[in-house]
């Protein structure tokens, strides 16, 4: 669903800054090889993941939901000198071409892959986060939010994706579509938690900004 039509889209991203050419090069390659290409944060999302990242000058990033590593190096351009990335996702099929642009790119050193269930590997990460990136499996994201906030530094960033769901937070919702059901209670979960505050952002598929207090 385009929340914008086509050509505002086109302005927006010739307003804003460039696409680096290794992201580029893994769009490309995502695109040719990888099912579901439609995933993938892209240009004007990546651009946004980076410039929020630079702002905040993380230590520790947490990604949930690597897909083919895109918006891994997007968060992963503000990290500090000695900052590290913890990015974790279930598709062992993807290790090796996320793996291959990481080692292309200046952060190789500071991102770790975990793979498997995030739901298990979270309580294992010992160290505090600053800004986290929810882009997994939608039926969690209330379990995620639950394991992250305690795991948060004050006044660090939860960034989640995917919030408006096509537009179907909006229409009537059947009792068997589990999926916007789980949406619609997680951005109202974000709205009343007292121990955030929230805005949504209308960015492609909408992008919820989580400060924890």
């Amino acid at each position: 669903m385009h929340f914008i039509s086509p050509q505002l889209e086109n302005y927006v991203l010739q307003h804003s800054e460039d696409e680096p050419e290794l992201l580029a090069q893994l769009s490309k390659e995502t695109h040719q090889k990888v099912l579901r290409p439609r995933m993938l944060s892209g240009h004007f999302q990546g651009r946004f993941l980076s410039i929020l990242s630079k702002i905040i000058s993380p230590n520790h990033i947490l990604e949930i939901g690597t897909y083919t590593g895109y918006s891994t190096l997007c968060l992963a351009e503000g990290l500090r000198a000695k900052g590290t990335l913890d990015t974790i996702d279930i598709n062992e099929e993807l290790l090796d071409l996320q793996r291959k642009y990481f080692d292309l790119s200046p952060y190789s050193k500071q991102i770790t892959q975990h793979l498997g269930s995030a739901i298990d590997i979270i309580p294992t990460l010992n160290q505090k986060f600053d800004l986290v990136f929810i882009d997994a499996d939608k039926p969690n994201y209330c379990n995620y939010f639950e394991l992250i906030v305690p795991r948060m530094n004050a006044g660090g960033i939860i960034l989640s994706d995917n919030v408006l769901w096509s537009g179907k937070v909006l229409e009537p919702i059947e009792p068997n579509d589990k999926s916007t059901v789980i949406i619609d209670n997680y951005n109202k979960l974000l709205k009343n938690d007292p121990r955030v505050e929230t805005v949504l952002l209308p960015i492609r598929d909408g992008i919820t900004v989580t400060r924890v207090l």
